[in-house]
């Protein structure tokens, strides 16, 4: 499975990049189902929010570490090479870039509903495989 995550660089800015989630964990379910895993977030909060409609967000940072899962509507996101990617219901995507210029955020179909999963600052979302 991949996801993308943006990422303060070393000059400030932010970046993309394309990330492969492995899924190296086993579980055998009561059906005799082997379900694969990741690891989990240690530690994680989430919170739901509604994104209006139009939203236009100026230069900002992520307030922290988190993972974020478009449920409704469509979040477009721009970094400061000027790369922008969309995400609708079901995308998924890690906002890292806690300094820096920070991104541009907005909401090009809406209302957006999203849900908001913190990651702690010790927690490699690179390696969400670990």
């Amino acid at each position: 499975m991949r996801i993308t995550r943006f990422y303060e660089t070393e000059d400030g800015g932010s970046r993309f990049e394309d990330l492969e989630v492995a899924f190296p964990n086993t579980r055998d379910d009561a059906f005799g189902h082997t379900l694969r895993l990741t690891s989990s977030v240690p530690g994680s909060e989430a919170v739901l929010v509604e994104l209006p409609d139009g939203l236009d967000q100026g230069w900002h940072n992520a307030p922290q570490r988190q993972l974020v899962l478009v449920l409704e509507g469509q979040v477009e996101v721009e970094t400061t090479d000027r790369e922008v990617r969309q995400w609708g219901p079901g995308g998924l995507f890690a906002a890292e870039d806690v300094g820096g210029q920070g991104h541009l955020t907005r909401v090009t179909a809406g209302p957006a509903r999203v849900l908001f999963v913190q990651v702690p600052d010790d927690y490699a979302v690179a390696d969400w495989s670990r």
